[in-house]
């Protein structure tokens, strides 16, 4: 199953949570993206959910040369959380990454500025947290994001992203309390080969989605 584009996956992924909320299983609800592909997923689930909507910024750490294998991923100002057997394979010790964890940070800071305007993050103690993301391969990102709202104490932590390799969805299980994925095939290769219409999502778009949903400051 293909889906045709972000927004009719997280339609789906909204009518498979709706049944649990229609059950009570979803008390005081937030929605957090992973941008920027996930926004448009994540808009979708929380206008099912009558939820508000934010996004967590992470950053993947990409393999030097090569920034598009990601070795590690970053989440606000926690350490970089890094693939200790990838960095073994490669023979990369974390001193040779400094100027990329640090290029990464200072990206990851300029696009949470935009995103939320200076608006503070949510508050998510207490709360059902459902971090979405447009697709997993090897969750590096996901896994740091879910690990740092670990540290914030929600309620419950829910991991819903529309597709996702199979392993990495049996993994993200030790990460977060439930996992949501409409699609785990075993002959993954990439999250774009799973949607007809995967596009760049721009910085506009988010900015955009998220002032649709803005959250209040009496929601922090």
């Amino acid at each position: 199953m293909r889906f045709r584009n972000r927004r009719e996956a997280g339609q789906e992924l909204g009518l498979r949570l709706m049944e649990w909320a229609s059950e009570g299983e979803l008390p005081n609800p937030l929605v957090l993206a992973l941008p920027r592909g996930g926004v448009p997923v994540a808009a979708e689930i929380a206008r099912a959910l009558g939820a508000p909507l934010d996004v967590l910024v992470a950053r993947k750490i990409g393999l030097p040369g090569r920034p598009e294998t990601g070795i590690g991923a970053l989440v606000g100002e926690d350490p970089p959380l890094f693939d200790r057997r990838a960095l073994e394979m490669l023979g990369l010790s974390e001193d040779r990454l400094v100027e990329d964890v640090a290029r990464e940070r200072e990206e990851l800071k300029r696009r949470a500025l935009l995103y939320r305007g200076g608006r503070l993050a949510p508050g998510v103690q207490g709360r059902t947290v459902v971090l979405v993301d447009d697709g997993l391969a090897t969750g590096a990102t996901a896994r740091a994001a879910l690990r740092h709202l670990r540290r914030l104490e929600p309620a419950r932590l829910i991991l819903a992203v529309p597709v996702c390799a199979a392993e990495t969805a049996t993994e993200m299980r030790s990460e977060a309390d439930d996992v949501v994925c409409l699609q785990r095939p075993w002959d993954f290769r990439a999250v774009g080969l799973w949607y007809d219409d995967f596009e760049q999502v721009s910085d506009e778009e988010v900015v955009r989605l998220l002032d649709e949903l803005r959250i209040s400051t009496t929601d922090t």
